[in-house]
């Protein structure tokens, strides 16, 4: 195969040239008046204005006895920053206020321990690229002269005393290829009130793309822990201690399997790692002789895989995964004394924050039919108080979530949630005649839990399931799960999607014409998989900002930090396994596939846009006729996750299932039946 000369539309990897513009343009002119013709889509846009135009509240970050979180009110279309201090709220930051079409969006926001500033990134149409600015919360004014540009992967770390922050910087040098840039990022330390391109380098740079380099200070000031991470599959840890006179780097380990976490306190490091046991283990160990013979193992593996661990009140914070739903523990510093945090059921954890020396800690819970809420825990007693939630105007008691474990091609057993009306799910009344609407991602060490999203109520009213496979190279049953799904074992992903959709049907949940899939990012890669292997499976396909041509991913966007994940096209051995995958080099001429809406954003600079251009283009020259229809969906002022305005969210789900309502044959409104 060669990549070049057998791609008839290399032309359009060009995003700047005058004939993929005026291709791109006519293509989305195409889509916008098929979906516009859609019956459907103006009760959904209205449906879906009721579900996503409704309050929220961020998980609060408490800093000296002030609180700050997000908050938006309905109507609105993004949140606001407040804090919070005795008992009163107000505006810190309102994004909706920092340009006039709403293109500017709030990336990290991140308090100083006494919370009297706050380091907070911008994203111009809601981009990687960033930049950050210093807020300075008694006032409420931005000042002028901390502004750092290069913060596509700054995560500020302040000390303890506030004078400034660590953090990720990234070079804006045009003359550096888009691609090689994650290999010049460097660890620096900007002192507030001084010029931030004087800020001292205190880690180099690696020089070598596939990495991402990290590093934050903890609590008490005294060791900066560095990271460098291979994809998301193997870590090298150093530290420094900030307290010594050389203060130089010194190596924890290197090649730890899998993400690794390392809190240092009280001249001791703890250490979460999956490079022994697969669901990970906690281990702690001197900071005077951390050699990896010394590490003692303080929590050991069992069956739920520990996703994360926080010091909280002096207390170990323990976040495990069972099954792909959440549970939380707290334990003392040494490991002992585990004490369970109930929770109100099966669901997914998110945002836990809290402080080494606070009592508290906050959290947001959700799951598929209940809405977010967030609750305040008490470290000392282990017990939680509701803090705050939003009332939706959704009636959940029609609906279940069901979880199933079903056999893959190779006998590996893989979970999946289904959510829908609770007679069309039930043993015995099911017929095979409802639309679904099957997900998954399968990469990345992601692990897909219960979530809650408003607007897939629209689609439970059409009458519709909505599945979710967890696929292998997830984190959901730990590091080997992961590995089990990434280089030239990628295809069992594959596998555990098609699986999964062939189960759904021997189960009569749905049948092939009834079918659709759904999947954005990795998750695009995953369905432009299924839709080119198994076309005769699925009536519809919605692939979301993709990769899609994996011969030649690495040359764009963010491509060469996957390639610990996907493999190196530029080896042979690995160029092997990817051709044998990759979907455009799938697309078969003369072959019939499902219609196809894909989902691009004009400012995605992590996956390149090529991607979705190519692969309609080459389904709408090769696929047979009768096939398709292939539309090109672009959102505008966007980046990979969108345009951070509900109004953008709202258009973008009414299009997306007025195209699946329209292909599956639903009839909508839905009757009083459904």
């Amino acid at each position: 195969m060669n990549a070049v000369s057998d791609d008839p539309f290399l032309w359009l990897e060009d995003a700047k040239s005058v004939r993929t513009e005026e291709w791109t343009a006519k293509e989305a002119a195409t889509t916008r008046a098929w979906l516009d013709a859609l019956p459907s889509r103006p009760l959904l846009q209205k449906r879906l204005s009721e579900l996503l135009y409704l309050p929220a509240v961020g998980v609060p970050e408490e800093a000296d006895g002030r609180y700050f979180y997000a908050r938006k009110e309905a109507g609105r279309e993004k949140a606001v920053e407040v804090v919070r201090e005795k008992g009163k709220e107000r505006i810190l930051l309102d994004p909706e206020t920092l340009s006039a079409d709403g293109s500017t969006s709030l990336g990290v926001w991140v308090p100083n321990e006494a919370g009297t500033k706050v380091a907070y990134s911008l994203h111009r149409n809601n981009s990687d690229e960033a930049t950050l600015y210093l807020l300075d919360v008694a006032t409420g004014r931005t000042a002028e002269t901390d502004v750092i540009p290069g913060a596509k992967y700054a995560s500020p770390s302040w000390l303890p005393d506030g004078s400034g922050y660590f953090y990720t910087w990234l070079p804006v040098d045009p003359a550096i290829p888009t691609a090689d840039r994650p290999g010049h990022a460097e660890v620096r330390f900007h002192r507030l009130g001084t010029d931030p391109a004087r800020d001292e380098v205190v880690h180099p740079a690696t020089g070598d793309a596939r990495t991402f380099l990290g590093a934050g200070v903890d609590e008490e000031g005294r060791y900066l822990i560095a990271t460098i991470s291979h994809g998301w599959s193997e870590t090298d840890v150093f530290y420094r201690d900030l307290k010594s006179p050389d203060g130089g780097w010194k190596e924890l380990a290197k090649g730890l399997k899998g993400e690794t976490s390392v809190i240092p306190w009280h001249g001791s490091f703890t250490i979460l790692s999956a490079d022994r046991e697969s669901h990970g283990a906690v281990y702690q160990v001197s900071a005077a002789d951390p050699a990896r013979d010394n590490w003692k193992e303080i929590v050991p593996a069992s069956a739920g895989v520990i996703q994360s661990i926080s010091l909280i009140g002096g207390k170990l914070a323990l976040v495990r995964t069972q099954d792909a739903s959440h549970s939380l523990e707290l334990r003392d510093l040494d490991g002992g004394h585990p004490k369970t945090v109930e929770l109100p059921g099966l669901g997914s954890l998110g945002g836990l924050s809290g402080r080494a020396k606070s009592g508290e800690a906050f959290f947001r819970f959700a799951s598929f039919t209940i809405p977010p809420r967030i609750f305040r825990l008490d470290v000392g007693t282990a017990k939680t108080t509701l803090w705050d939630e939003v009332k939706f105007p959704i009636d959940p008691a029609p609906y279940e979530v069901k979880q199933v474990f079903y056999a893959s091609k190779d006998g590996t057993r893989v979970p999946m949630f289904i959510v829908g009306r609770k007679e069309a799910l039930k043993d015995g009344l099911r017929d095979g005649n409802h639309p679904l609407l099957l997900s998954g991602y399968g990469g990345f060490s992601v692990t897909m839990e219960p979530y809650f999203s408003s607007s897939l109520y629209a689609w439970l009213e059409a009458g519709g399931i909505y599945a979710v496979a967890n696929l292998r190279g997830g984190g959901e049953y730990g590091e080997e799960w992961h590995r089990a799904g990434m280089l030239e074992r990628k295809q069992n992903v594959f596998d555990d999607f098609t699986a999964a959709a062939r189960f759904l049907i021997d189960g009569k949940y749905t049948r092939a014409e009834k079918l659709a899939i759904s999947g954005g990012s990795n998750g695009g890669l995953l369905v432009g998989a299924a839709l080119t292997q198994h076309p005769e499976l699925y009536r519809a396909v919605v692939c979301a900002v993709p990769l899609l041509d994996m011969v030649r991913y690495t040359l764009f966007g963010s491509g060469r930090t996957w390639i610990e994940e996907y493999g190196d096209p530029a080896d042979p051995a690995a160029l092997k396994w990817l051709a044998a995958y990759s979907p455009y080099q799938h697309v078969t001429k003369g072959a019939a596939y499902p219609a196809v809406l894909m989902l691009s954003a004009d400012s995605d600079d992590r996956v390149d846009p090529m991607h979705a251009r190519k692969m309609i283009a080459k389904l709408q020259a090769e696929a047979a006729p009768g096939s398709g229809p292939f539309l090109l969906r672009v959102q505008k002022n966007a980046g990979h996750g969108g345009a951070d305005l509900v109004r953008s969210t709202v258009e973008e789900k009414a299009d997306m299932y007025a195209f699946l309502i329209d292909r599956l044959g639903v009839d909508y409104p839905p009757g009083p039946a459904q």
